[in-house]
């Protein structure tokens, strides 16, 4: 148990049943009536955004979140298994839970794995992953690197958007967070 004037970003709270990290907070003291903390809290597992405002001092309970630094080693069925690099436990992770973060996972690369007594909740890449484009359309002479875009499958089978001049084979730098290219790597 905490109390509001403990909150801080990323904390995660335990409200009627349901994780929510903090990702926003002010105290505010107006001049009349008392101090109140407003926050904004993201629902762990859902994604969903709300504004919550808790009367100052207020407790709250907050749930213990452990975050490990995990190696992705191969998918099993609808799972993917992920490898604990301290104790080598390897730990299968639902599909539903790894989410949109699977278009951009390869096989021995890490990630930020977030449990809730024993339960996986997330899965967290690096903001940036480099991946091979397994195909995309030849450009056509003329093209410049301030022209349009055109799609691109990546080693993951994931699709993006690349500028005209990117050929297959080539390697790229992708945001992991809303598949945007971000330029090409070079060897």
């Amino acid at each position: 148990m905490a109390t509001t004037n403990d909150l801080k970003n990323g904390l995660v709270l335990n409200l009627d049943g349901q994780l929510w990290s903090v990702t926003a907070f002010q105290h505010v003291k107006p001049g009349k009536g008392g101090a109140f903390v407003r926050t904004t809290l993201k629902n762990v597992l859902t994604g969903k955004v709300v504004d919550k405002t808790f009367n100052a001092g207020t407790k709250v309970d907050t749930a213990t979140v452990d975050r490990r630094d995990m190696t992705f080693l191969y998918r099993d069925g609808t799972d993917f298994v992920f490898m604990d690099g301290d104790t080598y436990d390897q730990i299968p992770v639902p599909e539903s839970t790894v989410g949109s973060a699977a278009n951009y996972m390869l096989e021995n690369q890490n990630a930020m794995v977030a449990f809730h007594e024993g339960t996986a909740l997330y899965v967290e890449l690096p903001t940036s992953v480099e991946l091979v484009i397994s195909h995309t359309d030849p450009g056509l002479q003329g093209d410049r690197s301030t022209g349009g875009t055109k799609p691109a499958t990546l080693e993951t089978g994931a699709e993006i958007q690349v500028p005209l001049f990117v050929t297959t084979g080539e390697k790229v730098k992708v945001d992991t967070r809303d598949g945007r290219y971000l330029g090409r790597v070079s060897n």
